[in-house]
């Protein structure tokens, strides 16, 4: 029996098959993806249903209000000296408990740290005093208010004379004075228990020292079990940030453009991309002999704690401003020669300008030459349209 007619038309059904397969999956493959054009120099056609525009964002152009005169001096952030407090101890002793850290926010009237002394004591031995003195004089007043009714009554009768009433009214008088200035002293005693934090009535108790505001401790220079005695001596620093200072130093020749209450620029080495603004609340009445300049503060609302003391920047005084073109540095092509940036002519098209830039003024330039209000320029994909010109 002869087999190879039967195998060959195997081999030949298998190879039309493969074959068949191949020109499914060739007829099944995907369009290419639509392609960008080069139409002439600097210019890149996309479809429409091009993916490349997805990573392509453009933002126009703009006219906004911009210094054309300005008086910029170097200046640093300050604490606020209305919102400081340099806290000291209010009575002698040994430090029992310190309950705060250096970078600690702390609450107004917050418990900074605990002593043991006798001074506390002493107060409210002090302030049980001043509470028998006035019910002393409180009784006293009420003798005196009796006897002066009496008095009068007697007189009314011709039972004495006229001085035994003087005399009682006197003595009432007298009793109306010894009861506020008993008075006075239970509530000034009253006071002095409280700053102290203690229980009036209560002996042998730590004194509590609290927060005098609500702010950060900024410093710290004490520590548990030491005993302090210098109550002059400041024990923490703390500070409200919630505003802050920045101090600037301004020439004479320019003070006359700074007034107080005016809007400043202010620009921090530590956030570069990034203007702050802030309003002018104290002039120096007097000019530094050495430098010939005059201080300047300028208040800054700090919520988020950003701002720093000691942080360094400017403050800019605008004299006068200007209506002038600006677009997102984010658009800038810088070249060997020259600056461009990609415009938006029509939909999907797009032409590399040549542009002139002035002054950069945070995230956004401005523009002198080469663009138009409400152009529409390429902020994100630039450097992508840039490679078709180049492949071009």
């Amino acid at each position: 029996m002869n087999r190879f007619p039967y195998f060959a038309a195997l081999w030949t059904a298998a190879v039309c098959l493969t074959a068949a397969s191949a020109c499914s999956s060739k007829a099944a493959a995907p369009p290419d993806e639509p392609a960008a054009t080069v139409t002439e120099p600097g210019v890149v056609q996309l479809p429409t249903d091009s993916p490349m525009l997805a990573h392509i964002k453009r933002a126009p152009v703009e006219v906004a209000d911009l210094p054309t005169a300005q008086v910029i001096a170097p200046g640093k952030i300050e604490t606020n000296p209305n919102r400081v407090s340099k806290v000291v101890l209010p009575v002698t002793g040994r430090i029992v408990e310190v309950f705060v850290k250096v970078g600690d926010r702390v609450k107004k009237d917050q418990p900074l740290l605990t002593i043991q002394s006798p001074d506390g004591d002493a107060a409210i031995s002090t302030f049980l005093s001043a509470e028998a003195a006035l019910a002393q004089a409180q009784a006293g007043l009420i003798k005196a208010q009796a006897d002066d009714e009496r008095a009068k009554d007697l007189f009314d009768h011709n039972a004495i004379a006229r001085k035994d009433v003087l005399t009682a009214d006197s003595a009432l008088a007298q009793a109306n004075a010894s009861l506020n200035q008993a008075r006075a002293a239970r509530e000034q005693a009253f006071r002095r228990v409280g700053v102290l934090g203690l229980t009036p009535g209560e002996f042998q108790q730590l004194v509590a020292l609290r927060s005098p505001l609500a702010g950060k401790v900024l410093d710290l220079s004490v520590v548990q079990g030491e005993f302090r005695n210098d109550a002059n001596a400041a024990l923490m620093t703390i500070a409200d940030l919630s505003t802050v200072w920045v101090t600037s130093q301004v020439p004479e020749s320019y003070i006359r453009f700074v007034q107080v209450g005016e809007r400043v620029t202010i620009r921090l080495v530590a956030y570069p991309n990034e203007t702050f603004e802030g309003r002018v609340s104290r002039i120096a009445d007097t000019v530094d002999p050495q430098t010939r300049t005059v201080k300047v503060h300028a208040e800054m609302v700090n919520p988020t704690g950003r701002f720093r003391p000691e942080m360094f920047g400017s403050i800019h005084h605008i004299e006068s401003t200007a209506k002038v073109m600006v677009v997102p540095i984010a658009a800038l092509i810088e070249g060997p020669a020259r600056t461009t940036v990609f415009v938006e002519t029509a939909p999907g098209r797009f032409a590399q300008r040549p542009i002139e830039v002035g002054q950069r003024e945070g995230d956004v330039i401005r523009v002198t030459q080469g663009l138009s209000p409400g152009d529409k320029v390429v902020v994100d994909g630039g450097m992508l349209l840039q490679g078709l010109v180049k492949r071009a």
